[in-house]
Formats: structure tokens, C-alpha cells, sequence
């Protein structure tokens, strides 16, 4: 299941029975940038019950990431 939000792809991928996670890809393909260090693709979270669960914690940390770059421009 993959899905578009911000500029990201968000792919929920089940990782065990039953264990959900999600990896996390800018939609242009370049990379994500932490602290100053560049990641093709970023799998977050934890091992979520389904699908819809592991992309809206994706979805959490996306939005976080953005108020913190944007408090860093400040």
C-alpha cells in the first residue's frame, strides 16, 4: 500500500505476521536529510497492528520533521 502526502510516498509494508511498518521516500526520489545526513528511504515506527496504522505514524513523523525544519530556518 503506498500512499502520496507532502511531497512523500509513504509505503506500509508488513515486515511479520501481523507487524506494519512504513518507509517513508521524498516523491522526487532525492534524498531525506537528518541533522545534515542525506537517506534514500527512512522505515519509522513500530511494528503496527495494520496498514492504515503504520502510514499515519508515518505521517506523524513527516509532519515533524516539517516544524522542525521550519523552526531551524528561523
Amino acid at each position: 500500500m503506498t500512499t502520496l502526502y507532502d511531497g512523500f510516498d509513504i509505503e506500509s509494508f508488513e515486515a511479520g505476521k501481523g507487524l506494519w511498518h512504513a518507509r517513508i521516500r521524498r516523491a522526487d526520489f532525492s534524498p531525506v536529510a537528518i541533522d545534515g545526513v542525506l537517506f534514500p528511504a527512512m522505515e519509522v515506527g513500530f511494528a503496527w497492528p495494520d496498514p492504515d496504522a503504520a502510514i499515519a505514524d508515518a505521517k506523524h513523523h513527516i509532519d515533524r520533521f516539517r516544524r522542525r525544519a521550519d523552526s531551524d530556518d528561523e
